[in-house]
């Protein structure tokens, strides 16, 4: 699977959650291998749980909360309560392009903070070499559950459907060691993982 700014030798791992709580808790594990620099690009569908993820890396994080959807202030830092770093939580589905980016400053937060971008994909890869790109949608089967009409049911929600998550490791701050790090974190947090790409 390539995502994207992904090359040929990039590595995958796949998982399906069994609901908003399962979401949460594979983010939270994820966390404890996420470490100041580390930049996630989060794509997926109205609802597909973006937000439930990144409320899941907060807490594994032990940032202060609560984690919502930044929509309309665009970005949000929440600060460790733990000694570790910030989360740099951002909603790139209102901007524009590059120069939106830029007039952000996000690359100075970057270097002190994991930084999540909900809508981020071919729009924020640039601030860094390396990301992880995760990918989030409706599992089979939960394709047909719409969320109801003015709500993101999903994406901060609590739902019971299941998720199919992909992570895309790319760049050099993703290698072969760190990989295997997530794959061993993750390992039974999910039903099913997968992994494509280079071996990791």
């Amino acid at each position: 699977m390539s995502g994207a700014g992904a090359g040929p030798g990039a590595a995958s791992l796949t998982f399906t959650t069994t609901g908003a709580a399962s979401t949460r808790d594979l983010a939270r594990r994820l966390a404890g291998r996420l470490g100041a620099g580390d930049l996630l690009v989060l794509d997926g569908p109205l609802g597909a749980g973006k937000t439930t993820f990144t409320q899941g890396l907060g807490e594994g994080l032990g940032v202060r909360g609560p984690v919502a959807s930044p929509t309309f202030v665009i970005s949000r830092v929440h600060p460790s309560e733990a000694g570790g770093p910030a989360l740099v939580h951002v909603d790139a589905y209102r901007l524009g392009g590059g120069a939106d980016i830029d007039d952000l400053d996000l690359d100075s937060d970057l270097s002190d903070a994991v930084m999540v971008v909900e809508w981020g994909r071919d729009v924020v890869e640039q601030l860094s070499d390396s990301h992880l790109l995760v990918e989030l949608s409706r599992a089979t089967g939960a394709e047909d559950a719409q969320p109801e009409q003015g709500t993101a049911a999903g994406d901060g929600e609590e739902f019971d459907e299941p998720r199919a998550l992909t992570l895309t490791f790319v760049g050099p701050r993703w290698d072969d060691a760190r990989i295997r790090a997530v794959r061993e974190a993750l390992g039974d947090a999910a039903s099913t993982t997968t992994t494509e790409g280079r071996e990791a």
